[in-house]
């Protein structure tokens, strides 16, 4: 069994950077690696995050940004180098910050050398690397939909046959059942690992393993949808994608994907969390592994629900229940595939959900500019950048609003590019008001709350790594928790309605509140704590 108190992930908080976005360094108007190094006493000094995720960054042709690799071992030109990398490294390591990556094993580019040789004939040693199927009565090999619309399947004529993409026609699907696929891919993990990441972030982490008979997806019932606020896809959520994703054999390969991760065991523990959009709870508890498997699948319910205290609260009270003994639960609120909280909730709800974020038991991922209050980008006709929302057009689908350049202060294009450069995306239109140069010296700024909600959280055992229990008696729009651990007890209480509410409660009976979402008091409590609309607080119970 792991000793607890050396696994970083558990009692950190970690803070998704997605490259193209946060600081172009060369006035390319895209985001790199040197960017990110010059931004890391922002993120250590002024935040005080303890992890940085980096989506892709990999040689690519940036079909889906990046998510379609060319070579799992080498950077692209655009972010820079490996030296660049490196220096990420040491930079990082240096400020005690830990490094996770994004790694990508469901399909890789078809630019990749390795799909290249597959596709060329049939008898080539890497025939077998891709999923390739004969056509079934002059068609596809069967009904399945790839996520970015259309079928799964594409033919290609070089081979007389169809091969497989879950995601765009360039991002072929890998043959996880060829054991050749699996030890490469492992391999990448090394590279990085010898290079000094400590942990990876596993794209579509359910999807590796297929159905072996390639049978039919049936119909999805309808209103079947897990989460009023995920965005919808169209016809791939007409079927119910049992055979394509989800298959039990993904376990054997998240063993043996955890064997890697611990051959560095000894040099330090390494971290491994996998995207995975399954809503079945017990379904989606058997992708945490305790010594084997995944440290934890992401969890992303709270991206999907709606603002109500009692979705909220049986969202966690699910997650605490099905977890085993030594597993850890984790939350995360916003991604690069998800509008922002602040365009889902509005300011002052988002501020609450910052505080459920850095509050309850778990590991808290952040997204950046979400410390901010930062808002989805409104993208003009004709800038669109993202192949999900051109290629299924019409619901809005395209990812764009959500990786907007980061404000980091009140100058042309934010500060994240030369004021002369056209940023790869538009900034977002209150970026004079949004951003990290105004908010550090605004007290009650959003930026103000998330730094004090850190450094509450990094120095209170309670709430890094205490129990959790929730407390009821307390008005139905309100959700009320408490936080145990070393000896303290805190209370946090957050308001879901638009009104003022009463908190009164045995727990409350002597106490002090310490923060409140404003960032505007504190004050001793006895017996009831009162919260002004969408107002969250915490309270050290005395």
């Amino acid at each position: 069994m792991a000793d607890t108190s050396k696994l970083w992930w558990r009692n950190g908080v970690i803070y998704q950077i997605y490259p193209r976005s946060f600081k172009d360094s060369n006035g390319d108007g895209i985001g790199d690696l040197r960017g990110i190094i010059e931004k890391m006493d922002y993120l250590t000094d002024t935040l005080g995050v303890d992890a940085i995720w980096l989506s892709p960054f990999y040689k690519s042709p940036m079909a889906d940004f990046g998510y379609d690799v060319a070579d799992y071992t080498d950077v692209d030109p655009m972010f820079g180098t490996l030296a660049d990398f490196d220096d990420l490294i040491a930079a990082a390591h240096k400020r005690n910050l830990r490094i996770v990556v994004d790694f990508v094993p469901n399909h890789s580019s078809d630019m990749h050398p390795w799909f290249i040789q597959s596709r060329s004939s049939r008898t080539n040693p890497k025939a077998d690397w891709y999923v390739w199927r004969d056509a079934k009565n002059g068609a596809e090999p069967n009904n399945w939909r790839a996520v970015f619309g259309g079928s799964a399947w594409s033919y290609d004529a070089r081979r007389g046959q169809f091969y497989l993409h879950s995601f765009l026609p360039e991002q072929p699907d890998l043959n996880w059942r060829n054991p050749d696929v699996r030890a490469a891919m492992y391999d990448a993990l090394r590279f990085w690992m010898r290079r000094g990441v400590d942990g990876f972030r596993v794209d579509v982490a359910h999807f590796l393993m297929k159905d072996p008979d390639y049978r039919d997806n049936p119909v999805n019932p309808p209103n079947t949808l897990a989460f009023e606020n995920f965005k919808v896809f169209g016809e791939y959520d007409l079927q119910e994608h049992k055979h394509d994703k989800g298959h039990p054999d993904n376990h054997m390969v998240y063993r043996e994907f955890r064997a890697v991760l611990n051959e560095f065991e000894e040099q330090s523990p390494r971290y491994s969390v996998g995207e995975i959009h399954i809503f079945d709870w017990d379904e989606w508890a058997t992708y945490y592994g305790t010594d084997d498997e995944l440290h934890m699948p992401f969890n992303f319910a709270l991206i999907g629900a709606k603002w109500a205290a009692q979705t909220v609260r049986e969202v966690v009270e699910n997650v605490e229940r099905v977890l085993s003994k030594g597993q850890w639960p984790n939350y995360v609120f916003s991604n690069h595939d998800e509008h922002r909280i602040s365009a889902r909730y509005g300011e002052y709800a988002a501020r609450t959900m910052m505080m459920a974020l850095l509050t309850l038991r778990g590991t808290p991922t952040m997204y950046y500019g979400d410390e901010l209050g930062m808002k989805d980008g409104m993208i003009p006709p004709g800038m669109e950048q993202d192949p999900w929302g051109k290629r299924v057009p019409g619901l809005g689908l395209g990812r764009d609003p959500e990786r907007t350049p980061m404000q980091w202060d009140a100058l042309p294009n934010a500060g994240f590019t030369p004021a002369a450069v056209k940023p790869w995306l538009p900034v977002t239109e209150d970026y004079q008001r949004t951003n990290v140069a105004v908010e550090l010296i605004d007290p009650t700024s959003m930026l103000s709350l998330t730094r004090a909600l850190i450094k509450l959280r990094k120095t209170t055992p309670a709430l890094h790594s205490g129990s959790y229990r929730t407390v009821t008696g307390v008005p139905d729009d309100t959700y009320v928790y408490v936080r145990e651990g070393a000896g303290e007890r805190y209370l946090i209480a957050l308001n879901f309605s638009q009104e003022e509410r009463s908190i009164s409660v045995p727990e409350l009976s002597a106490g002090r509140l310490v923060l409140s979402t404003l960032v505007n008091r504190e004050e001793a409590v006895a017996g009831t704590v009162k919260l002004t609309a969408n107002e969250g607080c915490i309270v050290k119970l005395g």
